[in-house]
């Protein structure tokens, strides 16, 4: 019997605040059996290490990403453990442009890039490949896969809106960082799933992280009270 090609998602983590949506949908993907191709950004680790506290490096990434994985949105280190399966999960260094998924040849179902920096958003925009999470979207662009956005930043000049249209213009879901209230958030972790829902919503991967419109004003309210 012909084994299975794997057709993973390449996550894009850049340097931008928000690390906990990353973490959503991570756990997410996995959760859905998708496989993950993770790339973390220089400017990433610095992010990381400063909202979570959580040291993220090349030679222990799997047990690194393992405690990140199990952290919640407030910083509790132990709410989503014990955490997902990562034997789903292959890790490329941001640095490696021989990577899997800087060609166009190597199967990938798309990319989600959370949170995206403006930095990341004006290296795709303008296709500088400057490292392997810009080449992947890049890659992902040129090949018409999926490619998502979630743009983390406010207010947004001139330039990165330019930045934005044209992401628009290529085929990207630019997708800020913007959560809802009206699924009925109690929890910093509720607003961070609603963010991660609707990425994941723009790929196509089903999920349960919040609770979805349903036309009856009050629903949410009700249904928690």
């Amino acid at each position: 019997m012909e084994e299975r090609r794997r057709e993973p998602w390449v996550v894009g983590v850049s340097g931008a605040s928000g690390t906990p949506y990353a973490a959503a949908v991570l756990r997410a993907l996995l959760a859905a059996g998708e496989a993950v191709d993770l790339v973390v950004s220089r400017a990433a680790r610095l992010t990381l290490l400063d909202e979570t506290g959580t040291a993220f490096r090349d030679g222990h990434w799997r047990e690194d990403l393992a405690g990140w994985l199990a952290r919640g949105a407030d910083g509790s280190p132990d709410r989503f453990a014990p955490g997902p399966d990562l034997s789903g999960v292959r890790y490329w260094p941001a640095g490696d442009l021989a990577a899997g998924p800087s060609s166009g040849s190597y199967p990938a179902k798309g990319m989600l890039i959370v949170p995206a920096s403006t930095a990341s958003v004006a290296g795709v925009a303008l296709g500088l490949s400057k490292d392997l999470l810009q080449r992947a979207a890049a890659v992902t662009l040129k090949e018409r896969r999926p490619l998502v956005v979630a743009v983390r930043e406010t207010p947004l000049d001139g330039p990165t809106l330019r930045h934005l249209v044209a992401l628009d213009d290529a085929g990207a879901v630019v997708l800020p960082a913007s959560p809802a209230f009206y699924a009925g958030a109690a929890h910093i972790q509720d607003l961070v799933d609603f963010v991660a829902g609707r990425a994941l919503d723009a790929a196509g991967v089903p999920h349960k992280l919040y609770r979805r419109w349903g036309g009856e004003l009050g629903a949410a309210r009700a249904a928690d009270g």
